[in-house]
């Protein structure tokens, strides 16, 4: 693992680290209302159309290792009505994966108005969290709802020492410990989108989550948060479900 800092707070002089990682897109489309007022079987057709898409793109190459989870906004967002989880091994598996969308006619129906992009990696402060940093070992979309935000932390975050930064991680670890419902999926975004971090907490029981991020409010890393939204509650669906949601 490639760290930032070394035990003495210097830079690591340690080699890159260009094993092969997972890359992350979570890609949230809004539908216009237009679609709705279409003739039924045209509609139908169109919604047919851009399933074939998503599972051509999903199966071909089969030894890609691409993967996808599909999330309903409906009902939760007002600015967002799907969500498109795609987990690949390269960046020109997003470029493929849109430009098939964009030859179907119900994507003439749609804008993109969140799109985020991140990479796998074990988090520096633990020695190893189930589902983060381990190739394939991510398993994404066990639970009902998919709770996603970018995340920004300030700068004097990565100003403090090693030392300061790990015990103030280790409150949050801690902090996080009765939450068993709660599965997390951190990502990094550090120079290939805007955000430094994506998270995504999977879980069966939103009640458990809100229970969750009210106490982590409470702990000293929290200060060190510049920003944590847009927040998006996303709803498990199976795509012919969530195609059928739009109308």
């Amino acid at each position: 693992m490639m760290v930032d800092l070394d035990p003495s707070g210097q830079l690591s002089q340690k080699e890159p680290d260009r094993q092969n990682r997972q890359f992350l897109n979570y890609a949230f489309y809004k539908l216009d209302p237009a679609f709705r007022r279409l003739e039924v079987d045209v509609r139908r057709e169109m919604r047919e159309e851009f399933e074939n898409a998503l599972e051509g793109w999903l199966t071909a190459p089969a030894e890609a290792g691409r993967i996808l989870r599909t999330y309903s906004t409906i009902g939760t967002r007002a600015d967002a009505d799907f969500m498109l989880w795609r987990i690949v091994f390269s960046l020109e598996d997003f470029h493929e994966g849109q430009v098939a969308l964009n030859q179907t006619r119900l994507m003439g129906y749609l804008t993109q108005p969140y799109n985020y992009i991140s990479m796998q990696k074990r988090s520096p402060y633990v020695n190893r969290i189930e589902g983060s940093g381990h190739g394939l070992e991510l398993l994404p979309g066990q639970g009902k709802y998919l709770f996603v935000y970018p995340f920004i932390k300030t700068r004097a975050w990565y100003d403090l020492s090693p030392h300061a930064r790990q015990g103030m991680m280790d409150e949050h670890i801690h902090a996080s410990v009765p939450f068993k419902g709660i599965r997390l999926n951190t990502s990094y975004s550090y120079g290939i989108d805007d955000q430094e971090f994506i998270v995504a907490f999977d879980s069966d029981f939103p009640q458990e989550f809100v229970d969750l991020v009210g106490r982590l409010r409470y702990t000293e890393a929290s200060l060190y948060t510049l920003r944590d939204v847009p927040m998006f509650t996303c709803l498990k669906r199976s795509i012919p479900e969530l195609l059928a949601a739009l109308g």
